[in-house]
């Protein structure tokens, strides 16, 4: 099985180099003309040294000729190899770009649901780390593979155009290392990826730690995070020595046959000059090739590992494009224009593990223009519901509808695109201020970007940092506070301002006095849309036209917020839980 996963690795990276043949048709021209380049040097060698008879008995004249072709064709070898080089790195570092390209670009793709359940360190670990773990080894494959190959089959050649028994010598000793590269490629695969998967999950933990560090420390579990650490950090020594251990084992086994074989064209070869057969030029000429032809088995043993390693590497990545993606648009899909704002829900179940169902039976319908609250207690399905809404997944049974089409009969880009979603959970861009709030709509003019911050409150702060609209920041964005991270996701909605709104606990990292403000912004911003708040915060949706209170996935009561009150039911015990002295 793993020997089969290895091949198809090979093929499908084969299929991304085959888009560049005529440079790989190129360095392998190259590779030949370099080895025959160096292996015509050592017949020169060999005429030279039967040039020098004996003590005054040396032809200087056609030595001297000989060594300035040697220099001639030397010069040009280190020609072909340059170049040949500068070839491989553009293969690899173009056949690199595709593979990343595309991982980036299917990740756009996948559902969910599969964000959900990876770590987000250890999709990156894939895309950045993997990725040039296979460079590395591709661009040594390149390089050695190549030559290694032709330098065998030329010297080969060669060697049979001189004598024909010693070069039957040297092949009888050539399947020891050909058995022995054969072991080291099966034993170090699986070790190599086992290698590549840890080293994955070190990535995701330190992720992890580092992105949540105030926790940690708050909680006093810098010793746990140090143990897990060092847990993981130890399963990543050993995976690595052993990998290491068979791929060490190459160059010793590959040097001891090498060992074999220039010790058989010795032996052979002195008893054919003793013999007549052989003259002293074209032994020194045998022995060169003996060590031409052993040296590149060496270096191909060395590639395997390598390649190994590359392709257990590359077996990650090819997992995560071909992973499976979220449905695709319906044939024949309906562009949504703007939305009116009608939503009707019909039975919808829905559930984000199989048996575990978390929606049952749910049904609404809103009104165009309706202000509609969910709330309820964590874990009952309000985040879902908008998770639905969005499309972020798609219902198990039943339908949801906008202006009366289907959800499913849209297209994601349009139906998205009438909504404007502000979270608790709060993304900024690298970038700056101004690119943070228009991120949806990249070509908003400055003065739509000023008012959509004015109008979020959020241009006072803007303007004190040191470069304004134009201050860089990041994802994480270092010197502003969680409550100014959220009035600038809620100035990105205000610009962009869509038919309909979701807020997810759109005000829970902002101070009293700034909500009542944003809540007047909200109000103003809501008027005519369709909107959809989720609070825990009771007396931000006391002004809501419907209420909706929800339980294990299901709407047990509805209606305004005074009406609630009246009922005395679930609504009325929240509010006073929230609201009692």
């Amino acid at each position: 099985m793993k020997a089969k996963a290895g091949k198809g690795t090979l093929k499908k990276v084969l299929r991304y180099i085959r888009r560049y043949w005529f440079f790989v048709g190129l360095s392998i021209a190259l590779a030949g003309a370099s080895v025959a380049a160096s292996l015509y040097i050592p017949i020169l060698t060999g005429d030279a040294v039967d040039l020098i008879l004996g003590p005054g008995r040396v032809d200087f004249p056609a030595v001297w000729e000989i060594l300035l072709r040697v220099g001639a064709i030397t010069g040009m070898a280190a020609l072909a190899q340059w170049l040949m080089s500068v070839i491989n790195n553009r293969i690899t570092y173009r056949v690199v770009r595709d593979i990343r390209n595309e991982a980036f670009r299917h990740l756009q793709k996948l559902p969910l649901k599969y964000m959900d359940a990876h770590p987000a360190g250890e999709i990156v670990s894939r895309v950045i780390a993997d990725v040039d773990q296979f460079a590395d080894g591709l661009l040594m494959g390149f390089t050695q593979l190549f030559t290694g190959v032709i330098t065998i089959l030329g010297t080969l050649g060669f060697m049979f155009s001189v004598n024909v028994t010693i070069t039957l010598v040297v092949l009888l000793v050539t399947p020891v290392s050909l058995v022995v590269a054969a072991f080291i490629a099966k034993s170090t695969y699986s070790m190599f990826r086992l290698q590549s998967q840890v080293r994955g999950e070190q990535t995701g933990f330190v992720d992890e730690m580092v992105g949540n560090q105030k926790v940690v420390q708050a909680f006093g579990q810098e010793r746990r995070a140090q143990a897990r650490f060092g847990e993981i950090n130890e399963r990543l020594r050993q995976c690595s020595l052993r990998a290491i251990f068979f791929s060490s084992i190459t160059n010793p086994s590959t040097r001891f046959v090498n060992s074999l074989v220039y010790t058989g064209v010795g032996i052979v070869g002195a008893l054919s000059v003793i013999g007549g057969g052989l003259s002293v030029g074209q032994l020194s000429c045998f022995l060169s090739y003996a060590n031409q032809y052993t040296k590149p088995f060496n270096e191909i043993s060395g590639v395997v590992t390598e390649l190994q390693n590359a392709l257990a590497c590359a077996a990650r990545v090819f997992e995560l494009i071909e992973e499976e993606p979220q449905v695709p648009d319906a044939p024949g899909a309906i562009e949504l224009g703007t939305a009116q704002g009608q939503v009707e829900i019909h039975q919808v179940d829905f559930a984000y593990r199989p048996g575990q169902r978390l929606i049952k039976d749910f049904n609404l319908s809103v009104r165009p223009g309706q202000r509609v609250a969910l709330v309820g207690p964590t874990g009952c399905g309000k985040t879902t519901v908008i998770n639905l809404l969005m499309r972020f997944y798609d219902v198990d049974a039943g339908c949801i509808q906008v202006d009366g089409e289907d959800v499913r009969s849209l297209t994601r880009r349009s139906l998205r695109r009438n909504f404007g979603m502000v979270l608790q959970d709060t993304w900024l861009k690298n970038g700056t201020v101004r690119e943070n709030i228009a991120y949806g709509r990249p070509d908003a003019p400055l003065e739509e970007v000023m008012e959509a911050a004015k109008a979020a409150h959020a241009h006072s702060f803007i303007k004190r940092l040191p470069q304004g609209y134009d201050t860089v920041i990041g994802e994480e964005a270092g010197g502003l506070s969680q409550g100014q991270k959220q009035l600038l996701c809620i100035a990105r909605v205000m610009l962009s301002l869509p038919s309909m709104l979701i807020l997810d606990e759109a005000t829970s990292s902002i101070d009293t006095r700034t909500e009542i403000r944003i809540q007047r912004a909200f109000a103003k911003m809501m008027k005519g849309r369709t909107s959809f708040i989720v609070a825990h915060r009771l007396s931000t949706i006391r002004d809501a036209d419907v209420i909706l209170v929800m339980r294990d996935g299901h709407i047990i009561e509805q209606g305004n917020h005074k009406e609630l009150l009246e009922k005395g039911g679930f609504y009325w015990e929240l509010y006073n839980s929230q609201f009692a002295h």
